[in-house]
This record gives C-alpha cells, sequence and structure tokens, in this order.
C-alpha cells in the first residue's frame, strides 16, 4: 500500500507538471505582446500588397486607353464591358500632345472584372508613352473601386534604351486608398518596370509579360493605431497583361520604429506563376493568406 500510495503520488506530480508545462508553453504562444506583434505585421503586409495590386492596375489602365497615346487593349480597356465614358482633349491644337484623357465612370458601373468603380481617372501623356521620354500622370477626382477612394498621383516614364526591352519608370506619390470607416493607407513607391515577353508583337498586348523592382514606404491606419513600414522588392515582381494580378515575386515589408527586430519583419510572396489573386505573407515562420484586390 505504501508502495502504492507513492507510485499514486508520483504520477499526479508528474501529470501536475505536465499541466503547468502545457499552460506555461500556450501562454507562451498567445502572449499578447506577440500576438500584437504578428497583427501588426499582417497588416502591414495586406496593405502594401492591395496599394502595389490597386496602383499597377492604372499603369494597365494608361497603357490601355488607344494606340494614339499608348497601345490599348490593356488594363480596363482589355475587356469586353470596360464602362468609362473617356473624353481626349488636345492641350495645344493641332498639335496631338499634351494630350488630356478623362475615364469618366459616372455614379458608377461594373466591369466585366466584377469591380465596382465611379468618378474619374484622369490621363496627361506629354507624347505617346510606347516612345522613350514620353510621360504620362495620373490624378483622380472622387474615384472609387468598389468602396475604396483612390487618391494620390501616379507618374509613368518611359526609360527605354533598348528596344526590345520597353522600360518604364514609375512613381506613386502621396497615394492614398480610403476605406468607409475612415480608415486610410498612405503609400508612396518608386519602382522600374521592364517588359521581359511580347515586344516582338506589338498588336497583342496581352501577351505582353513585365517584370518589377523598386521599393515602396507606407502609413496604414486601423482604428486607433498608425503603423509605418518600407518595402524593397526581393524577387522581380511578373505581371501578366492577361491577369488582374502579380503573378509571381517577393517582397520585404520592414516596420519603422520597433524593437521587435527581424523577427516581425514580412516577406510577400506572390506565387509561382498561376493567374490568381492569391498571396501568402509569412512572419516570423507563420504563413497568412492574402486575398488580393
Amino acid at each position: 500500500m505504501k508502495r502504492n500510495s507513492v507510485g499514486t503520488a508520483a504520477l499526479f506530480f508528474i501529470a501536475l507538471s505536465a499541466g503547468v508545462y502545457s499552460c506555461q508553453k500556450e501562454k507562451q504562444t498567445t502572449d499578447p505582446a506577440e500576438e500584437k506583434e504578428a497583427i501588426a505585421s499582417r497588416t502591414v503586409g495586406e496593405s502594401d500588397a492591395e496599394a502595389e495590386i490597386i496602383y499597377d492596375g492604372i499603369f494597365d489602365d494608361a497603357m490601355g486607353v488607344n494606340e494614339d497615346v499608348a497601345m490599348g487593349g490593356t488594363g480596363i480597356f482589355g475587356r469586353l464591358n470596360a464602362c468609362p465614358t473617356v473624353t481626349v482633349t488636345r492641350n495645344n491644337p493641332p498639335a496631338p500632345f499634351p494630350v488630356r484623357v478623362v475615364l469618366d465612370f459616372g455614379t458608377g458601373c461594373v466591369g466585366r472584372d466584377g469591380k465596382f468603380r465611379k468618378g474619374k481617372i484622369i490621363h496627361v501623356y506629354t507624347n505617346r508613352l510606347l516612345l522613350p521620354g514620353a510621360v504620362v500622370e495620373t490624378s483622380f477626382e472622387n474615384y472609387y473601386q468598389d468602396s475604396i477612394k483612390i487618391e494620390g498621383t501616379y507618374r509613368i516614364k518611359n526609360t527605354t534604351e533598348v528596344p526590345v526591352r520597353p522600360r518604364y519608370q514609375t512613381n506613386v506619390i502621396n497615394g492614398k486608398l480610403i476605406r468607409p470607416n475612415g480608415n486610410f493607407t498612405l503609400w508612396n513607391g518608386e519602382k522600374v518596370r521592364t517588359q521581359v515577353e511580347g515586344a516582338l508583337t506589338p498588336l497583342l498586348p496581352m501577351d505582353d509579360v513585365y517584370s518589377t523592382t523598386g521599393s515602396a514606404r507606407g502609413q496604414v491606419r486601423r482604428d486607433t493605431t498608425t503603423i509605418f513600414w518600407n518595402s524593397t522588392i526581393l524577387d522581380p515582381l511578373i505581371k501578366k497583361m492577361n491577369c488582374r494580378w502579380i503573378v509571381k515575386g517577393t517582397v520585404r515589408n520592414v516596420r519603422e520604429n520597433t524593437t521587435s527586430g527581424e523577427r516581425w519583419q514580412g516577406v510577400i510572396n506572390y506565387g509561382n506563376g498561376d493567374c490568381d489573386n492569391r498571396a501568402v505573407v509569412v512572419i516570423n515562420g507563420v504563413t497568412y493568406l492574402i486575398t488580393l484586390p
């Protein structure tokens, strides 16, 4: 009996110890400070990816207006139901440039891509964008994509040096994405976009593929929290003009004003080349799924 009592006590102690260890382990993995860090880093990854996709789409639209100002047939113009009214105004007639092109979506329409748009996108071209040195500057007037209001200036300059490798310097200046509840993302980006496929078939714009490098910086506000970050493209972002989304590439996001170190840096991975609205962000070894706009 004594031996059994000792054995029982020992088993109870082991079980109690295991329970304490289990609770401690669970407490460590759900530490509020770490959970807060993970949420902040994930918010940065999602915000950077959202801004990247939305302003990347503006490049496609600027290219797609028509063959007089660019190539035509890309972005919203590469779909059967583009839905904006297009107004072209020559600033110094009869000279063809500079030219102002207004895409007016009115009070709202749904494109073939399923996106609801309203308001105006305004492009001003100094020359046909396919020519080296040409610039188009884009602004927005009460423009919304779904429920997000889009502001800022988007500038594209043709910096091509080798004809079979068209290249464009793109700058998002004070970009802002505003949600109905007042939350917002501020975003500035400096990128170089190089055509890597399709240059020899100018009449088939939808077979074009671009590779993008560069960096960005952002600020996201969610309720009472504001987070600042910088992002750098690690592996070039690959964009096929026949797809709305970036299909490949990685971006590292580093939060500013934090002492948490590299653990809470995020790396966005846009995939393996398939056309879909999925990406992932990896933070401290944990993978989170992102749905692209």
